[in-house]
């Protein structure tokens, strides 16, 4: 028998009120008109001044440890997918551990910027199947709204905040019968790209948090490339067609970027998870958010083929494919 991570249990969270585009245009110059041209968002979330990264994503983890039906001291690995943690150290998963009265086992971030969520199902996979966790929360969580700058208008009004988690649990599976889990991951980076997506703070180098700076137009590029080739490496590795796939829950970054990728692999989007125009682009969290909104309307069912996707900062990309 081998063993399989499963995901029993998903949950998400958004702070406060969204924030329309038209409520940007009082701050900068801007429209609603330019931002959803561009990019397909219309509102996004910020958090509170007083509401931190551990704070989001205690809430989408209690929601999907409850999703799961399970307590959060059953939980005994913790990963975090996060560009912005409450503190420099410890890790913002340390806290949730705490917080969820998990007292054995380990817990760390993943810093994979909006790849973070994938690296970390990854990891958490392979810890998984090699017999050092039962049951793992895997979280991505960020507020990149500490990261603006509210004097660039191209990339100020592109991201918000947000959490989201899945809860995996190991399920001891006949190989030769193909079973509700993770069925294979695939991650990736290149360093040379580094200035074309990144934040220019840092505790050795300024001691600040800084601002994300990004070179959209060839991001857009790298990302529709990027995306497109590990979706078919991971298709052609398990022998799949684009058409077996029931669901694409992509990094919700553009509407743009998500509607090339489909058309690559020609997928309709009536098969793709959409949520950019809700959250903007909530990095780490923007996948987990996307499959809890899929599974919560209905949308994604047990049993369906499920493929997520990512590309952040580094750059980093990756996908998962995952049979719920």
């Amino acid at each position: 028998m081998d063993i399989q991570s499963r995901i029993i249990g998903c949950g998400s969270y958004l702070p406060g009120n969204p924030v329309y585009n038209h409520m940007l245009e009082e701050k900068i110059d801007t429209s609603d008109e330019w931002i959803k041209t561009r990019t397909g968002i219309s509102q996004r979330h910020y958090a509170a001044n007083n509401e931190f990264t551990s704070d989001m994503a205690l809430v989408a983890s209690q929601r999907a440890i409850e999703h799961a039906g399970i307590k959060g001291s059953d939980i005994d690995l913790i990963v975090v997918g996060t560009t912005t943690p409450d503190r420099t150290f410890p890790a913002t998963a340390v806290r949730l551990q705490k917080y969820l009265g998990c007292e054995t086992g380990a817990a760390f971030d993943v810093q994979a910027v909006c790849s973070g969520f994938i690296y970390a199902l990854s990891i958490v996979n392979s810890m998984i199947k090699t017999g050092q966790c039962k049951k793992a929360l895997v979280v991505g969580a960020d507020t990149l709204s500490r990261l603006l700058n509210w004097e660039d208008r191209t990339t100020c009004v592109l991201f918000g905040d947000g959490a989201g988690a899945v809860v995996l649990e190991a399920k001891r599976v006949d190989p030769k019968e193909p079973k509700p889990g993770i069925i294979s991951t695939h991650i990736h980076s290149d360093g040379k790209y580094e200035e074309l997506l990144y934040c220019d703070g840092g505790p050795s180098t300024n001691q600040t948090a800084g601002f994300i700076k990004m070179e959209g137009k060839e991001v857009f590029k790298h990302a529709v490339n990027n995306l497109a080739s590990v979706v078919k490496e991971i298709l052609y590795e398990n022998k799949l067609k684009p058409e077996e796939i029931d669901w694409l829950v992509p990094h919700q970054a553009n509407k743009r970027i998500i509607e090339s990728t489909a058309k690559k692999l020609k997928m309709p989007m009536s098969k793709v998870i959409l949520t950019v125009d809700m959250h903007a682009n909530t990095s780490a969290a923007s996948i987990p958010l996307a499959l809890d909104y899929g599974i919560k309307n209905a949308k994604i069912k047990s049993g369906d083929l499920i493929l997520m996707e990512a590309m952040g900062g580094g750059l980093t990309w990756g996908a998962s494919l995952v049979r719920m």
